[in-house]
């Protein structure tokens, strides 16, 4: 997980609007990165920084719906925080179910847009938290052998012990063995957790 400092983007073409966001989020101790379009923000090289977007939906070229999707698209997942001056309903709806945090109509009040911001925020570091994490499980599930991946694929599947000997022509001792070694390198502490685990890698589905 990146050490940087999680920082506020904000994408609005008004730069009165720009410098206010910027005074208000300083004030409260956001380090803030300013962009007056989006082809600005993607030349930054910062669409994968930890953070979070305030992005205006009017925007010369590229409105903030369709960045919103071509950002998705790109598998680049930092949450925003929607503002216009020109809101409807179903922009608001389409912004909401497509991920976004909040959809703020202007003029909106300080303490709305800071509590959107500091909830973006958060939602950021938890989902790199959780990536992170699923990495780590992904890097340790690695270190098993061929036969304890077996094994483990047909403990998720709920097989049993002699259901598992049975299709991997092996005996049951043998799968106790190669089960308890999995588990010690995956670092559960019992068949319970080892199960989760092998839920979270989506092993139940593997052939």
């Amino acid at each position: 997980m990146s050490s940087e400092t999680p920082s506020v983007h904000v994408i609005d073409d008004d730069a009165a609007m720009r410098a206010g966001l910027d005074s208000l989020f300083r004030s409260v101790g956001y380090q803030v990165h300013l962009f007056a379009n989006t082809n600005d923000f993607l030349r930054s090289g910062r669409t994968n920084a930890p953070g979070c977007l305030v992005l205006d939906v009017r925007l010369p070229g590229m409105n903030g719906l369709d960045f919103q999707r071509h950002l998705a698209e790109a598998d680049l997942t930092m949450p925003i925080v929607f503002m216009t001056g020109h809101g409807d309903i179903p922009m608001s709806v389409r912004g909401m179910k497509a991920g976004a945090v909040d959809f703020l109509p202007k003029p909106f009040r300080e303490q709305e847009m800071l509590d959107a911001v500091t909830l973006a925020l958060e939602k950021d570091n938890l989902e790199r938290q959780q990536k992170t994490q699923h990495q780590e499980l992904q890097d340790r599930f690695q270190l098993l052998s061929t036969r304890e991946r077996e094994v483990m694929i047909e403990v998720a599947r709920g097989q049993m012990n002699k259901q598992i000997a049975f299709t991997l022509g092996i005996s049951e001792i043998t799968v106790k063995i190669h089960r308890g070694n999995g588990m010690k390198k995956l670092g559960a502490r019992s068949l319970t957790e080892f199960i989760q685990l092998a839920e979270a890698l989506k092993l139940a589905g593997n052939s």
